[in-house]
């Protein structure tokens, strides 16, 4: 393991932003990236919030990828949250990723995000995947076009897949300042271990909870013994409560279980729920889950 501020001469280093509007594939492109799970994901929008970093180290560079959660209009103070700590790290970072989806027109909440980033800002045209070759041709040139970002570059990709990946990453590289190490060789994200695990269940009450719940959902581990995790599990209306459990526990069950494969093998993970009204708009609770 190579520790921190070790770097050999022309050895390159710095901090890339990944930002865009929700759901647009940042925090799969950041997986694709690092080349494990660093951030969970999900088809809902706004699955992300708060900063997650993951570290590519390699021999010649380092760089540090802040996933952030999308840009939007918001409409409580969770909303609001999240909008500042997306536009916070536009000033931290080295160089800016703008991603935008390849099987979609470029919209207003497009320009009014790109708006607020610096020349040199690379655009991410993402879900080349679900797109033909014309689409996408079309859809780089209405980017050029439409969001009006001075000398920015272009890279069509799919982070599900992985194509044009990897010479993003090389543009990326070759944008690196002169610098050391921030993070020991082996680190690929400096997400605590509780808080990353209170993020695996939110996920997993995401893609198995009714849709319109997500968003009251919030996670937080209140124990720690290992093996042993307490996990609760915050919604904003008594109703809400009965849903997450599902119907004979079926719910609450189903994410467990998802969750306990994803964790070191004999970790007991024991799941409570509970109703915090209104939790998304009072800030003191919010500051409080870390977001």
């Amino acid at each position: 393991m190579i520790e921190v501020g070790e770097a050999g001469e022309g050895f390159r280093s710095g901090f890339v932003a990944l930002l865009g509007r929700p759901n647009v594939g940042k925090s799969t492109l950041l997986n694709q990236i690092i080349g494990t799970k660093v951030a969970i994901t999900s088809p809902v929008p706004h699955t992300t919030r708060t900063r997650v970093r993951g570290v590519l180290d390699r021999e010649d560079c380092q760089i540090v990828f802040v996933d952030t959660p999308g840009i939007h209009k918001p409409k409580t103070a969770l909303g609001t949250r999240l909008n500042e700590t997306a536009s916070h790290t536009i000033g931290d970072a080295d160089v800016c990723v703008f991603m935008v989806e390849a099987n979609s027109v470029i919209g207003s909440g497009d320009r009014f995000i790109a708006d607020r980033l610096p020349a040199g800002t690379v655009i991410a045209v993402n879900k080349v995947d679900r797109a033909n070759r014309k689409q996408v041709l079309d859809h780089l040139a209405s980017a050029a076009r439409d969001l009006g970002i001075e000398e920015a570059e272009y890279f069509p990709v799919s982070a599900l897949t992985g194509d044009g990946v990897p010479e993003l990453v090389e543009h990326l590289v070759s944008r690196m300042p002169a610098g050391p190490r921030y993070f020991p060789s082996d680190t690929v994200t400096d997400v605590p271990e509780a808080f990353y695990v209170a993020e695996l269940v939110r996920e997993q009450l995401i893609r198995h909870a009714e849709a319109e719940l997500p968003h009251s959902i919030a996670c937080r581990v209140t124990e720690w013994e290992w093996p042993r995790i307490r996990c609760e599990i915050l919604v904003e209306r008594e109703s809400q409560k009965g849903i997450v459990i599902g119907r004979n526990g079926a719910v609450l069950k189903a994410a467990g279980i998802a969750v306990r494969e994803q964790l070191a093998p004999g970790a007991y993970l024991e799941l409570f729920v509970k109703v915090e009204k209104s939790w998304q708009r009072h800030p003191e609770l919010i500051e409080r889950l870390g977001y």
